[in-house]
């Protein structure tokens, strides 16, 4: 079976170019794309599906560099009774608060709204780093198959920690190994300030004996740095850096907000890649991200603030102004690099077959010429009309069809009134 989108408005998701054809959607993880300048060359049979795309956009669906699906309960959730007067104690009264909360069920909650949610603002793909310090075991399982019921790529990993005991770091551990002997991932790390030398040392082991890389939490506060020169007498990357952490390519550093020169230029001349979560940082009060030095392998998150792409990147744009070296071209540029780290690392799931439509109706031409400009100003997750991941639509009018929404929804509120319960 293929899917045979109609009288489309292709926009190339690398060359910007706008072309007016008809486009067949072949299945799987290895499908394909034929375009057609006429329908009529198409030979269609009884079992494909025809999508009428007259007026609207297609172009490759999008992705989420950094995600938390463990923070989806989250949304209205009772304040902490304790006074929060800085990051740390953020960390400490309400997210350490909420994982250690989670279990079987609330994690499936959890994945089930983010994947959801991902797929109707148009995203196919998401990188998830997980904690549920009292329910380690079996976690990402839960993930993954809530993720492939709804029918989104993922790239998962569990937030290896010591601040719960050498016990429950063990456990992260295991439950990192186990998950990557038959499905691809990566090994996660809470931060440098959580995560002793041994943890450290055991974990880039498992990274190397896995051929995988490490997902972890760079610098997002001043206390990282601060505890690191204390505890170890050397900055954060630095310390990361002699660990061996950065000679993977599959490496991810989420944040790398209070870095400095050397630091950057260690990032920069390494393979890894650094993840902007530019919302996320405004919410903490942690700073303003810079991306000075720090080489081209940067791409965008959301850090479980939603799961919206096209958000997080005109975000990054605004608030880059006057604080980073931004333009339109950049904006775009990270918002699709995380292709490009997927395809480079060989990482599944991301192939040329998954596609967004847009219903984009603006009172202005979009063209070959102004796309930036759209992107920026007019764009928004509400024009995703259809999304179609690995060649199946798993979108269609902008109602899931992979799950019964309603029935998700029910879920998620009654595990959330639990988990609220527990907090």
């Amino acid at each position: 079976m293929s899917i045979i989108l109609k009288n489309t408005t292709f926009i190339d998701w690398r060359t910007l170019f706008l072309s007016k054809t008809n486009i067949v959607v072949r299945e799987g993880e290895k499908g394909s794309l034929n375009f057609h300048p006429s329908f009529e060359e198409i030979v269609v049979s009884s079992e494909d599906e025809i999508i009428d795309c007259s007026g609207k956009f297609v172009t490759k669906s999008f992705a989420v560099g950094h995600h938390h699906a463990y923070s989806a309960l989250s949304r209205g959730m009772p304040a902490p009774n304790h006074p929060i007067n800085n990051f740390v104690e953020k960390l400490k009264y309400i997210w350490w608060n909420l994982d250690k909360a989670l279990d079987k069920d609330t994690i499936e909650a959890s994945a089930l709204a983010t994947a959801i949610a991902c797929a109707k603002a148009g995203a196919t793909f998401s990188i998830d780093h997980h904690a549920s310090p009292n329910y380690i075991e079996g976690s990402l399982n839960i993930i993954a198959e809530a993720f492939n019921k709804v029918g989104v790529g993922h790239l998962l990993c569990y937030e290896i920690t010591d601040r719960d005991g050498i016990g429950k770091a063990h456990k992260g551990l295991y439950e990192t190994e186990d998950y990557l002997k038959n499905n691809q991932g990566l090994v996660g790390l809470h931060a440098s300030f959580t995560v002793g030398d041994s943890t450290l040392s055991k974990a880039v082991h498992l990274m190397k004996k896995m051929n995988s890389g490490i997902h972890v939490h760079v610098a997002e506060d001043e206390y990282d740095q601060i505890q690191c020169a204390s505890q170890y007498g050397k900055r954060v990357v630095n310390r990361l850096m002699d660990s061996g952490l950065l000679n993977s390519s599959k490496t991810i550093l989420a944040h790398c907000l209070h870095i400095n020169d050397e630091e950057r230029k260690l990032i920069g001349n390494s393979p890894c890649y650094v993840v902007q979560n530019t919302e996320s940082n405004l919410n903490n009060n942690v700073g303003y991200f810079n991306s000075r030095g720090l080489g081209d392998n940067v791409m965008l998150g959301t850090d479980g603030m939603h799961s919206d792409m096209v958000r997080s990147a005109q975000a990054a744009y605004f608030v880059g102004q006057g604080k980073d070296q931004m333009d339109f071209l950049t904006s775009y540029y990270r918002f699709r690099k995380v292709h490009n780290y997927l395809s480079s690392n060989s990482f599944d799931g991301d192939g040329e077959n998954n596609l967004v439509v847009l219903d984009y109706d603006s009172p202005t031409e979009l063209n070959d010429e102004n796309f930036f400009g759209h992107f920026i100003y007019g764009f928004s997750s509400k024009n995703v009309q259809h999304v179609i991941s690995n060649g199946e639509v798993i979108v269609k009018d902008r109602i899931v069809q992979t799950i019964d929404e309603d029935d998700v929804l029910k879920y998620t509120k009654e595990q959330a009134s639990r988990l609220w319960n527990k907090l």
